[in-house]
């Protein structure tokens, strides 16, 4: 019976070594070059963003004008379902988690009476126009370090804008697109 598992191990042992060689002599014969360019170009979709060659990632979103030229209001709204469970989008609605969003384009950053806006949005000037809303829904934790929204923001370049653009449309009188 020993001599049985003396045959096992050595006939492990051997494939082991065997392997192991295979390795090495493909090292030794192959010699693989380097292409001076791609034999092959991915195409990437309207608003992705190639990372340079160092290997960074884009920082901050695309610029929001030429994406809210083709925006859909209708795609936004189906978009900011998720949203719901936090905002309500009606006029004169109540705040939930957070503030009632209707009419948001164009309003202070604290422009919610009665709402305990985080210091990180009470502190911020100016209104929330287009620029401002797309840099806070790409990274709200970037755009306002310290605020209450513990959402990870919409990194898809488009769906941001058509959320603007539903936005946009939530109210008595929309503010123009930018030009």
């Amino acid at each position: 019976m020993s001599m049985e598992w003396n045959k096992i191990f050595g006939a492990v042992l051997l494939a082991g070594l065997v392997a192991m060689l295979a390795g090495f002599a493909a090292e030794v014969l192959v010699h693989p070059k380097s292409l001076e360019k791609p034999a092959y170009v991915v195409a990437l979709p309207d608003g992705a963003a190639q990372a340079p060659k160092g290997g960074a990632a884009p920082s901050g979103p695309a610029e929001i004008a030429p994406l809210l030229a083709k925006a859909d209001a209708d795609a936004g709204k189906a978009a900011v379902k998720a949203c719901a469970a936090c905002h309500s989008f009606d006029k004169g609605g109540a705040a939930k988690v957070g503030p009632n969003l209707y009419g948001i384009v164009g309003a202070a950053h604290g422009h919610m009476e009665g709402f305990a806006y985080s210091d990180a949005i009470k502190g911020k000037a100016g209104p929330w126009n287009y620029d401002e809303l797309n840099h806070f829904l790409y990274d709200p934790k970037a755009y306002a370090p310290g605020t209450k929204m513990s959402f990870a923001g919409v990194k898809k370049d488009q769906e941001r804008a058509n959320i603007i653009a539903y936005l946009r449309s939530l109210s008595d009188s929309p503010a123009p697109l930018p030009q």
